[in-house]
């Protein structure tokens, strides 16, 4: 028995044709039995669409109706996604830990669609925070700057994603409070530095070390660097999300 079906397409219309070669058998007799054209509406059907070719699988032969249609991950565009994955360290500061502003920045980078791969609530030790600020070392509030770090609880945070860097220095806002935009957390949880900050004179830029709630990398290369310093091997986890797929094309 041959039989041809078309669905789907840019038509709205179905054809489904029975050949007439089909044969029935009847009271023991064979006959031909007749042709049949069936126009169906088929423009419900598009709703059913794969969403993506990325996660659609094509037998190799179209009419093999008895192969499952299987969704995998186009390994290529995997890979090209991949190129701009980043990872950044993320510190709520002793303010924002004594104000209760915890769960409040890990939800902002949480919704923005960024992977958390470490986590943990930290007593900074005088040596740790030297050898994070030493580039300040030479600077005279530096002193403070220590004794601020590590008066209270921080926490430490790895977060990943494409471009995190740049992206969480933007979630994070101006330096200065009073100079951050509104909807981004110093923007809208933190109020001023206070004295905590120095005009440098040499670069004319304003060096903060004071109550701004959260410090974020600034290059993906101080990334890597920070997380390593703050988190001990095993700390840092890698895993896949399940809304991967849905954030990154």
């Amino acid at each position: 028995m041959d039989s041809v079906g078309v669905l789907g397409g840019a038509s709205a219309t179905t054809k489904c044709v029975v050949s007439s070669s089909s044969l029935t058998a009847r009271n023991g007799r064979l006959s031909s039995a007749p042709t049949h054209n069936l126009n169906l509406r088929t423009s419900h059907l598009a709703a059913f669409r794969p969403p993506s070719i990325l996660f659609t699988y094509t037998p190799s032969c179209p009419y093999a109706s008895n192969k499952l249609h299987k969704p995998h991950i186009f390994l290529p565009h995997l890979v090209a996604s991949m190129e701009d994955v980043e990872e950044t360290y993320i510190m709520i500061k002793p303010d924002g830990v004594q104000r209760g502003l915890v769960g409040e920045i890990i939800t902002r980078f949480e919704k923005k669609g960024f992977k958390l791969t470490g986590l943990k609530l930290f007593q900074c030790p005088t040596e740790l925070a030297q050898e994070h600020y030493k580039d300040l070392q030479s600077k005279p509030f530096f002193p403070k700057l220590i004794n601020y770090i590590t008066s209270g609880p921080v926490v430490c945070m790895a977060w990943e994603g494409v471009g995190v860097v740049a992206s969480a220095r933007k979630l994070i806002g101006a330096t200065n409070p009073l100079n951050a935009e509104p909807g981004t957390i110093r923007g809208d949880l933190a109020v001023q530095t206070g004295s905590n900050y120095t005009v440098d004179s040499q670069d004319s830029m304003l060096i903060p070390f004071g109550r701004n709630v959260v410090h974020g990398s600034d290059s993906p290369e101080n990334g890597k660097r920070e997380i390593a310093l703050w988190f001990k091997q095993g700390e840092v986890c890698q895993w896949t999300p399940a809304q991967e797929p849905w954030l990154t094309e």
